[in-house]
Formats: structure tokens, C-alpha cells, sequence
């Protein structure tokens, strides 16, 4: 019954059901040591292969219907193109893939190739060429609302929205922006919050935005308050530790770093900015003593990590 509810859970949310045939596979793989050793009517559960029988009879019974990607995987397909070589030839060579889309039929795929061939201009530094590439994706799709004009109804899950803001935050935010373009950034990053607020992504482009524009201290209260509700987060800290250094705060700076470095794996390195923390003058009593507790914590999963290495 359970495997029968879970098949309706499945096909009901737009997942593809077969990947229960292939779970059931991997996990009759996994148990066939002593998957045989008792008879089926002692068990609790009837056996796998029984398993994916009945669940392949459902699929056969279940009408097949089209499922068409979201322009969301569109836009992350095409930001996926441009990443993954960012060299000067690269990015030639994913413009020519992107000019050829766009001649193409299908209107997704066209919009997805206007918005991979923003962020290309964006990388070049272009920046006006960036907007009006993005401007035609958007246009082109007509997504339900825009940063800047209020719309009460919900954003549309899967129709680009968040990604074409986040690259419109990302051209704005650039450092060859004149100061204006800047804080305009700062007013539609904090609309876009406000829109997005589970968007990890934006979250730090308005802690940016306010960098930007020199609104050092509440973009440090933001990120503080970022910090402990994601604290698993190592951009964030980097970006507290951004703001802290603008606002010249030595001892708080090599603290954040170390907190980065900590989350990202590099222990040595964590340490090496925690010793750099204990060294700066505006190091206060409550900083030493924080430092003094991290030290201890990071030396000794340091000495874990040795010995673990050590037993291998």
C-alpha cells in the first residue's frame, strides 16, 4: 500500500515514476546478500523484485503525458553553457551556440539564449549590451510581474523570474556602474527580497547592494541576522567579512574569514585568520575570547582529521 500511495505521490507532484523501478533496482542490489534468506510469507515486506514488478504494471497502466521543462531550467542550462568556460573562447564559442538558438524555433529556447548572451556581455564588461539582451528575454516571455511594479498575485513557480532578476541585480550591481544605476540596484534588490525572500541567491545580491552603495551598517546587521539563520553558509560570512573590512574592523574581518574557510574545509586556514583576528588592535575582550573557544574547536577537529588519516 505504501509503495501504491508513494506511485500516486509521485505522478500527482510531476515526478517521473519510473524512478521507483530504478530505487527498488539499487536497493535489491544493496540487500542481496540476505535478501533470499527468509520466505515471502515471513516477512514484513513482500520481496523487491515483487516490488517492481507491480510498480512497472502501474506505469504500464498510467497514461504517458508530456511534461515540458520550466523556463527555469532554460535560464540555469544556459548560465550552466557560459560557466563552464569563461575564457575568451569559450565564450566565443557558447555565443555562436547561443546565436544559433535564437534563430531556431521555440520561443523558451530563444529567451534562454537572449539571457545567456546577457550574461556573456556581462562578463565581458559590457554592460549596456548585457540590459538590452536581457531586456529581449524578458519581453519575449512576459513573465507575470517585474521588479519595481507591484503585483499581489504569487510569482509563477518555474517561469524564470527570480533568474532574470538576479542577472538584472547583477548588471546593475557592477563595479563600472555609474553611482546612480547603483542605488537603483540597492532599491530593486531590496523589492526582490521582499518577492524572493527563500532566494539564497538574492538574499546576498541585496547584502551586496548595500555594500555597493556604502550602507555598511545595514548591510552588517543583515548579514548578522543572515548568519544565524543559515549558519552552514560560508558566502555569507565572506560577504560579512567584506562589509567589516570596509568598515575597518580588522579583528571582526579575520573572525568572519575564519568562519568561511572553517565551513569550506580549509581548517588551516581558518586558523591562520583566527591568529590574525588575535593580533589586530581592535581585538576587544568578548573577540578574544571567541577566538580563544573557535581555536580550541578547529585544533581539535584538526587532530581528528590527522588521526582518521592516520587509521586509513
Amino acid at each position: 500500500e505504501a509503495d501504491r500511495v508513494g506511485f500516486q505521490i509521485m505522478g500527482g507532484a510531476g515526478f517521473d515514476t519510473t524512478g521507483m523501478v530504478a530505487f527498488f533496482q539499487r536497493m535489491q542490489a544493496a540487500t542481496r546478500v540476505y535478501s533470499d534468506s527468509m520466505p515471502a510469507y515471513l516477512r514484513s515486506h513482500p520481496l523487491t523484485i515483487e516490488r517492481i514488478s507491480d510498480i512497472q504494471a502501474r506505469i504500464r497502466q498510467t497514461p504517458k503525458q508530456a511534461r515540458p521543462d520550466s523556463m527555469d531550467f532554460h535560464l540555469v542550462r544556459a548560465r550552466a553553457r557560459v560557466l563552464q568556460d569563461e575564457t575568451a573562447a569559450g565564450l566565443a564559442a557558447t555565443e555562436t551556440t547561443f546565436r544559433s538558438q535564437i534563430a531556431g524555433e521555440g520561443r523558451a529556447e530563444q529567451a534562454a539564449a537572449q539571457y545567456g548572451m546577457a550574461l556573456i556581455a556581462l562578463r565581458r564588461g559590457q554592460l549596456a549590451s548585457a540590459q538590452e539582451w536581457l531586456d529581449k528575454a524578458r519581453d519575449g516571455i512576459k513573465p507575470r510581474a517585474r521588479i519595481g511594479v507591484y503585483s499581489a498575485a504569487p510569482p509563477v513557480l518555474g517561469d524564470g523570474e527570480s533568474v532574470y532578476t538576479a542577472l538584472a541585480l547583477d548588471i546593475k550591481l557592477a563595479p563600472k556602474q555609474p553611482a546612480a544605476i547603483a542605488q537603483q540596484g540597492l532599491k530593486e534588490a531590496e523589492l526582490a527580497h521582499a518577492r524572493f525572500p527563500l532566494s539564497r541567491g538574492i538574499a546576498r545580491q541585496y547584502a551586496d547592494a548595500m555594500i555597493v552603495n556604502g550602507k555598511l551598517d545595514e548591510a552588517a546587521r543583515f548579514l548578522r541576522d543572515q548568519v544565524q539563520l543559515y549558519r552552514e553558509e560560508p558566502k555569507l560570512h565572506e560577504l560579512l567579512a567584506k562589509t567589516y573590512a570596509a568598515q575597518g574592523k580588522v579583528a571582526l574581518q579575520h573572525l568572519s574569514l575564519a568562519e568561511s574557510y572553517a565551513l569550506a574545509g580549509g581548517l588551516m586556514g581558518a586558523l591562520d585568520q583566527l591568529a590574525l583576528a588575535r593580533k589586530a588592535k581592535d581585538a576587544s575582550f568578548y573577540d578574544l575570547a571567541i577566538i580563544d573557544a573557535r581555536e580550541r574547536e578547529l585544533q581539535a577537529r584538526h587532530r581528528e582529521e590527522l588521526k582518521e588519516k592516520k587509521e586509513e
